[in-house]
């Protein structure tokens, strides 16, 4: 099992449901050049100019390690770059598991709607660009979307905040304003979908797009609020990716 994390985070955020899996699986996690403890001097502004450049770097680590039938476990942006990696090298891959994916994240009405205009998304990066401790403490809470939780909100903040600031905002950018709602129609390995509940980042919508346009998947609605349920409500999380990984490999 190979565990991807979103924007902003780093492997430590899987701590909740990977000992779950350890007795089964071979588990292999990562951190993104930028994040967690990565090496900043791999960053390449060219490379990483697209998520492309990302899915590039999940391909190498399985070429590194030589992973095949990989359970790939994505979270937010990180399912789109999956998805990205299995078209370009499906032979790497068993399944995805997908945790609150998003191909796009700007409306494109009436057929699509990603949950925001392009004026959010810039407003975003403008205040990014101006105050990014500010817009980390804006953020973080309402990415996770459990008031009760501020622990939570506290460590996706300081995750937020230890990411190198200029690499995130490059990031933010690809991540927020990228299309790649033509990849998912081509998606030829199976995928279990996990929508969460009153997700900003991925709405209900979204979820209910990618469970019509890609061709082989499980879609699972989740009780859990908010766009981090590895976090949040890791029992459930297990559930659900347990529950998937009973299926026949081709369901």
């Amino acid at each position: 099992m190979l565990f991807a994390h979103g924007f902003g985070c780093d492997q430590n955020m899987w701590r909740f449901v990977t000992p779950a899996f350890a007795d089964r699986y071979e588990l292999v996690l990562f951190d993104y050049v930028g994040s967690g403890k990565s090496d900043l001097s791999a960053y390449d502004p060219q490379r990483y100019s697209s998520l492309q450049g990302y899915a590039q770097d999940v391909l190498e680590i399985c070429d590194a390690l030589d992973l095949r039938d990989v359970i790939f476990v994505g979270h937010s942006v990180s399912s789109v770059i999956g998805v990205l990696a299995a078209n370009r090298a499906p032979e790497h891959f068993e399944r995805l598991i997908l945790i609150g994916p998003s191909p796009s994240y700007i409306n494109d009405p009436p057929d699509f709607i990603g949950g925001f205009e392009r004026e959010d998304i810039a407003g975003l990066l403008e205040m990014m660009d101006k105050n990014y401790l500010g817009w980390a403490s804006f953020l973080a809470p309402a990415v996770m979307k459990n008031p009760d939780r501020g622990e939570l909100s506290a460590e996706l903040e300081q995750s937020f905040c230890a990411t190198d600031p200029k690499i995130a905002r490059r990031f933010a950018e690809i991540t927020f304003l990228s299309d790649h709602r033509a990849e998912f129609p081509n998606l030829r390995v199976p995928a279990l979908i996990m929508q969460c509940a009153d997700d900003m980042i991925a709405p209900q919508p979204v979820g209910e797009w990618l469970a019509r346009e890609i061709p082989q998947n499980r879609f699972r609605q989740m009780q859990a609020t908010g766009h981090c349920p590895h976090m949040s409500a890791p029992e459930e999380t297990i559930q659900i990716m347990n529950d998937y990984l009973r299926l026949p490999v081709r369901s």
